[in-house]
């Protein structure tokens, strides 16, 4: 089946030491470093096959890399753009994850159709995931393509409408995990606090010495632990290379060097 033809011009990427071979758009947003480091954070549920939620996924690296990772997880991507949920949908068939993977195409931050909501049910999964776009909408120029402009920035206040979904989608003592800019965190923290507790804080910094760039956040739902801040994660060494601890994750479906649920 080739690729949709709203995609455009396609690459062929590899993740995971090859071990995922992912379709998404030359242009525009393209999926990385932050869906990888997402899909590492996500906790083993190993008593039992677990449900697993990518909000805004995309065309599915990390819900992808978490089912790579993970092989009791059967992972649900959603995701609103009907050309990103068809290069999805191919990336789970060219993978062989038909049988632990899903698209559901909905817009998170509007009310679901029926179909939407009976496709994606409520309160069933065991970790919900999100790496949503970074930018607002009412600050700096917007690019004039309606897919690139969704993918990169979204309106004010659909953090928190992104936050309402994944509690409600969560499962009691269900986790969240989002990766997102360091500079939002007063953002993010006021999104998720009210919906999520035991919240677990892990900077990510580019080298070190430097300010954290990106902003991993674990909760669980239901908990009314404190928040926690961990010390902060460098990706690159003096070399400018990823750190050898990074680097491993990047390469094979492991875990963070850094225990988030503990």
């Amino acid at each position: 089946m080739p690729p949709p033809e709203a995609c455009g011009r396609v690459t062929d990427d590899r993740f995971l030491g090859d071990r995922l071979s992912m379709l998404q758009p030359a242009e525009g947003y393209r999926a990385g470093l932050d869906a990888l480091l997402l899909a590492a954070a996500c906790p083993t549920i190993a008593e039992r096959p677990f449900d697993v939620l990518d909000v805004g996924s995309g065309v599915g690296v990390a819900g992808l890399a978490v089912a790579a990772r993970l092989i009791g997880a059967q992972v649900t991507l959603v995701e609103r753009e009907s050309a990103m949920a068809g290069l999805a949908r191919l990336n789970i068939a060219r993978n062989g994850l038909a049988d632990r993977a899903r698209v559901v195409e909905a817009d998170v931050t509007i009310r679901l159709a029926t179909s939407e909501r009976e496709a994606l049910g409520r309160e069933c999964y065991d970790v919900v995931i999100a790496n949503p776009p970074y930018h607002d909408m009412a600050r700096g120029r917007p690019a004039t393509d309606p897919a690139k402009r969704a993918a990169h920035a979204m309106a004010s206040g659909d953090l928190d409408i992104w936050a309402r979904f994944m509690a409600r989608m969560a499962r009691p003592g269900g986790h969240c995990l989002m990766i997102h800019r360091a500079e939002a965190l007063g953002e993010i923290v006021d999104a998720l606090a009210p919906r999520f507790g035991r919240l677990t804080l892990l900077p990510l910094h580019p080298r070190d010495g430097v300010p954290a760039i990106r902003l991993i956040v674990a909760g669980i739902k239901g908990s009314r632990a404190p928040l926690r801040l961990l010390p902060g994660l460098v990706l690159h060494g003096a070399d400018g290379r990823f750190r050898p601890e990074i680097d491993a994750i990047l390469r094979a479906p492991g875990p963070l060097p850094v225990d988030m649920h503990a």
